[in-house]
């Protein structure tokens, strides 16, 4: 284990150098100039991306501050504990595909309410590892790359989230042995 330690700590450094050798010794071509191009073409796609992301964080904060979560959340609530899903992680699973820093938070009030190892705290584990804020990732993704037509990404997404949603319950349950 200490060799690990050992080599980690200089695993880095000497990646930096060998690129650093690369540039200096290697073929006579101007390295800078293509971090620059990089460069542009990175601000380009952040400038290209900005009505997007701008959209998504004022439709999530307007869900969220709206109190339009919670009330979906109560109506939802007795459907969803006949068939087995705790009540308390109906906000993370509204949440999750649209944002990762409001899922993240409102993991962390699950976490911080009923505990790490309470079924709601490893069901709420479980989906944030296992899951992604689709939403956002289909509309940057598709923006940048100027897809007009989703397809069958958001069907298949929507299936993947509530599939890791219904299994996450199971295997929190077969966790604390509640089957």
């Amino acid at each position: 284990m200490e060799i690990l330690k050992k080599i980690s700590l200089f695993t880095l450094p000497c990646v930096v150098f060998l690129v650093a050798i690369i540039v200096l010794f290697g073929r006579k071509r101007n390295y800078f100039s293509f971090f620059l191009d990089g460069a542009k073409a990175g601000m380009k796609s952040a400038v290209s991306l900005l009505p997007t992301m701008c959209a998504l964080i004022v439709s999530v904060s307007m869900l969220t501050s709206s109190g339009l979560c919670d009330y979906i959340c109560s109506l939802l609530a007795p459907f969803f504990e006949k068939i087995g899903l705790p009540s308390e992680i109906f906000p993370l699973i509204l949440i999750r595909p649209f944002s990762g820093s409001g899922a993240l938070a409102v993991f962390e009030q699950i976490l911080s309410k009923y505990g790490t190892d309470s079924l709601p705290g490893i069901c709420a584990s479980i989906i944030m590892a296992s899951s992604d804020t689709f939403v956002y990732v289909i509309c940057i993704y598709f923006s940048t790359t100027k897809i007009k037509k989703t397809r069958y990404a958001l069907p298949v997404c929507l299936f993947v989230s509530v599939l890791c949603i219904f299994l996450s319950t199971i295997v929190s349950r077969v966790l604390l042995n509640i089957l």
